[in-house]
């Protein structure tokens, strides 16, 4: 049997209080905070999960995140997530997270990610593991059947905004 999800769902959490601003609902700032997390459970199934980091001496920068808001949520409201690994390259790893309202199945949220693998000697750019590598284009592979998501790629403006 294969773990290679199409999507990965694995990832679940609650809404906390201390993430509810003035408006009564999860602020913005939290919402990369939990989609972080998701990250941390995605790279952990991808192979670069905290031991492989120590050993290897390397890490991931972030490059570029963009969120998509949908529906609000609150305190209590427990979260499901998905994660579609979008394209990768022996340095890179593009990736979109979706959050849903884990009881009720609406999409809240969404967040797509380019990240850098880097080695903690030269904070540069630096090649993945071959086994990473690997198992990024087994992941690939099953992902690639899927739709692409809607709110990827799109780009933030005022071009379509009729005077």
């Amino acid at each position: 049997m294969s773990d290679l999800a199409a999507p990965l769902d694995r990832y679940r959490d609650v809404v906390r209080p201390e993430w509810i601003d003035h408006n009564q609902h999860m602020n913005m700032g939290y919402y990369l905070v939990v989609f972080d997390y998701a990250t941390d459970e995605f790279f952990a199934w991808v192979g670069l999960d905290a031991a492989h980091r120590a050993a290897r001496a390397i890490t991931t920068f972030c490059l570029e995140a963009h969120v998509t808001y949908h529906r609000e949520v609150r305190a209590g409201d427990p979260l499901r997530f998905t994660t579609r690994l979008l394209a990768h390259d022996d340095k890179r790893i593009h990736y979109f997270h979706a959050m849903y309202h884990a009881d009720e199945g609406w999409l809240a949220a969404t967040n797509e990610l380019m990240s850098l693998h880097v080695s903690h000697a030269t904070r540069r750019a630096a090649p993945m593991a071959p086994e990473v590598l690997s198992r990024l284009a087994a992941i690939q592979r099953a992902h690639d059947t899927l739709p692409p998501p809607p709110q990827a790629g799109r780009a933030i403006g005022l071009a379509n905004r009729r005077s």
